[in-house]
């Protein structure tokens, strides 16, 4: 088990560094110039002196391998570099936001398999059944339906019908857990859902190959009741697959968090990279995505270390 932690870790360097080149040069290529952005609220006329001063302050004159080497220096160091637009280090603007993105992706996470893991084994133990093609029809819903529209219809329906707005902002949850709890519910309950229509569709295919599987006929063959025929047997097999979508689930999370941030007007990471982006903030933009992106690297490494966990007879070499 160390010696594989040991050649994931190795393995992840690699990835990083090449997700890193990637995540510069696409920011390079954005359209727009940082240094208008930056400078268009200043001055209705900005000379070609002072861009040029600009571009050198930032080192934007200086050869792209030149920057790139720079950058991720400094980014080894754990200095992420400098907001263009707040002014401060992209670092601190990211610990601000973190803690939002966090709460909102955990509480979406806990829905998603509340509600996705029940649903798909009722469905595969009742296939074709009523309440299988009602499980079936949501998982496609909750796949087909874009985040954007649920939020939309239900600030529309709660605003015009109840007369109620869910409270925007973010309240931190060990000092105000009520309304941190109010202003999370619905975006947690509409990424929970999205979340859950993944997992209730994996859920069934897997619960419907392992109880067709001939130890799980034998445990009914011996008398053992149906439920612990489910859930103690088959259950636990059939979640091995399930887990694997955990990794991939952090890119929805934060895809998702992109457009329920800034719709609920939640300050996490979604909204000020989408910020960032709106802004040409070409340090924010490096500094949040590589930090997603290490992220995923980092869950992929759990997941593959929660298989030995669900399947003892997994062995890593």
């Amino acid at each position: 088990m160390q010696k594989y932690i040991i050649q994931r870790l190795m393995l992840a360097v690699p990835t990083l560094l090449l997700a890193s080149l990637v995540i510069f040069s696409l920011v390079r290529i954005l359209p727009g110039d940082v240094i208008m952005a930056t400078l268009s609220d200043q001055s209705q006329t900005i000379s070609p002196e002072r861009l040029a001063q600009m571009r050198h302050q930032l080192g934007l004159d200086k050869p792209f391998i030149t920057q790139y080497l720079s950058w991720l220096g400094g980014a080894v160091r754990g200095d992420l570099g400098k907001s263009l637009w707040a002014q401060r280090p992209a670092t601190q603007e990211l610990l601000k936001a973190l803690p939002v993105t966090a709460q909102l992706g955990v509480m979406g996470l806990i829905i998603g398999w509340l509600i996705g893991i029940p649903v798909g084994v009722i469905s595969a133990i009742r296939q074709d059944k009523p309440v299988d093609y009602v499980g079936r029809v949501i998982s496609i819903l909750g796949v087909a339906v874009p985040d954007f529209w649920i939020a939309t219809i239900i600030i529309l329906v709660l605003s015009l019908w109840f007369n109620y707005l869910p409270p925007l902002g973010s309240a931190v949850i060990w000092q105000d857990p009520a309304k941190s709890l109010q202003q999370f519910a619905w975006p947690a309950l509409i990424l929970g859902f999205r979340l859950s229509a993944v997992i209730m569709r994996m859920t069934r295919s897997t619960m419907l190959e392992v109880i067709r599987q001939d130890y799980i006929r034998t445990a009914r063959a011996k008398g053992l009741s149906e439920q612990m025929v489910i859930y103690r047997h088959a259950l636990k097999n059939a979640m091995i697959p399930v887990v694997t979508i955990v990794g991939a689930q952090v890119g929805i999370i934060v895809g998702g968090a992109v457009i329920l941030e800034t719709i609920f007007a939640l300050p996490g990471v979604g909204r000020l990279t989408f910020q960032s982006i709106t802004l040409r903030d070409y340090p924010q933009i490096q500094a949040n995505i590589l930090v997603i992106a290490t992220l995923i690297v980092f869950m992929n490494l759990v997941v593959d270390l929660a298989y030995a966990w669900l399947d003892p007879r997994i062995r890593y070499g």
